[in-house]
C-alpha cells in the first residue's frame, strides 16, 4: 500500500529540496507538492512520482483537496505576518484528514522560552501541533547557506560586496540539502516521532570568512561590509521587506554578533549517516549564482 506525503511550501528553499529528495526514495511513495502557484511548481512536475497541488489559504476547498488521502506532512509556512494562523489552519486540515505524522520546519532556539521573536512564533506553532494529538517531529535549523543566494547574490555580482550586521560573529550555517535529508529520514522512520532536532553545519564562520571563501570559489574579490542595525533594516525595507520581518532579522543579527550562532550539532551526521556540506562545498556547487 502506498504512502502519500504532502510537502507544503514546496517551491521554497527547503521545500523544493525535500520534494526532490523524496522523489528519489525507493518504494511505493507518492509525493504531493503543495504550491501557491501552479506556474512556480512547473519544475517539480518533472520529478518522478510527484504531483503538484495548488494551496490557497483563502480557499478551504483547495486545502481540503491538498490533504485528501495524505498520510504524512512536511509542514513549511512562509515567513509572513499571519504565518501562525496559516500553520494552525494546516494542522486543523491535517487532523481532519487523518494525517499520521507531521514533520515541521521550525527554527533553532524555538524552545528557548524568552528567546527571539522568530523562535517564539515557531514555538507557538509547535505547541499547537503537540496539542493536536498528531505524531510530530520538529526540525530546528540555523540560518541556511542558501540565504547568500537568496539575499546577497545581486550585490556580490554587481559590486563584489555583500552587507550585513553580524560583526565578527560566527554562525554554524547549514545547507538546505542537509535539512531536507534530515527531514526525509524523519518522514520515513518512526524512531524520529516525538523528537526535536537542532540542525547546524559542521563549522561556524563569520561573514568575513564566508567572503574569503566566496572569493576562492568565484576567482574574484568579494568583501563583506558590516553596517549598523538601522542601515541593515533600511536596506531590507527598501527592498520591500515588511517591518516586522526586518525587525526580526535585526534581532537575529544581534544574537549572532554576541556569538550565540556559533555552537554546532552533529544532528545531520547522526540522523543521515552523512557529514553536512561545508560552506566551501556549497559555494563551489553554486558558484554560478555569484559570478
Amino acid at each position: 500500500m502506498h504512502t502519500t506525503i504532502l510537502v507544503t511550501g514546496a517551491t521554497g528553499t527547503v521545500g523544493r529540496e525535500v520534494v526532490k529528495q523524496l522523489s528519489m526514495v525507493e518504494g511505493d511513495l507518492r509525493v504531493r507538492a503543495g504550491v501557491h502557484s501552479l506556474i512556480k511548481g512547473e519544475n517539480l512536475k518533472r520529478l518522478p512520482g510527484v504531483e503538484i497541488v495548488e494551496m490557497d489559504f483563502e480557499d478551504p476547498d483547495s486545502l481540503h483537496a491538498a490533504f485528501t488521502h495524505v498520510d504524512k506532512v512536511f509542514l513549511i509556512t512562509p515567513f509572513a505576518a499571519d504565518q501562525i494562523q496559516m500553520a494552525k489552519t494546516l494542522v486543523d486540515e491535517a487532523k481532519k484528514a487523518g494525517v499520521k505524522h507531521i514533520v515541521k520546519l521550525s527554527v533553532l532556539g524555538a524552545d528557548a522560552g524568552n528567546g527571539l521573536e522568530l523562535g517564539r512564533w515557531h514555538r507557538e506553532i509547535e505547541n499547537y501541533i503537540e496539542d493536536s494529538g498528531i505524531a510530530y517531529t520538529f526540525l530546528r535549523p540555523t540560518s541556511f547557506m542558501q540565504n547568500y543566494i537568496n539575499y546577497n547574490a545581486d550585490s556580490i555580482k554587481k559590486e563584489g560586496k555583500f552587507y550585513g550586521a553580524t560583526g565578527d560573529g560566527k554562525v554554524s550555517y547549514v545547507d538546505a540539502r542537509d535539512i531536507a535529508a534530515v527531514g526525509v529520514e524523519a518522514l520515513m522512520g518512526e524512531e524520529h516521532i516525538g523528537k526535536a532536532y537542532d540542525i547546524t553545519g559542521g563549522e561556524a564562520l563569520s561573514n568575513y570568512e564566508v567572503a574569503q571563501l566566496m572569493g576562492e570559489a568565484t576567482g574574484k574579490q568579494v568583501d563583506y561590509m558590516d553596517v549598523p542595525d538601522a542601515a541593515a533594516k533600511k536596506g531590507m525595507t527598501d527592498h520591500g521587506v515588511p517591518d516586522f520581518m526586518a525587525d526580526a532579522m535585526v534581532e537575529l543579527y544581534r544574537e549572532y554578533r554576541e556569538g550565540k550562532g556559533e555552537p554546532t550539532t552533529d544532528t545531520v551526521e547522526k540522523v543521515t549517516g552523512q557529514k553536512p556540506h561545508t560552506m566551501r562545498q556549497f559555494l563551489q556547487d553554486h558558484r554560478d549564482c555569484f559570478v
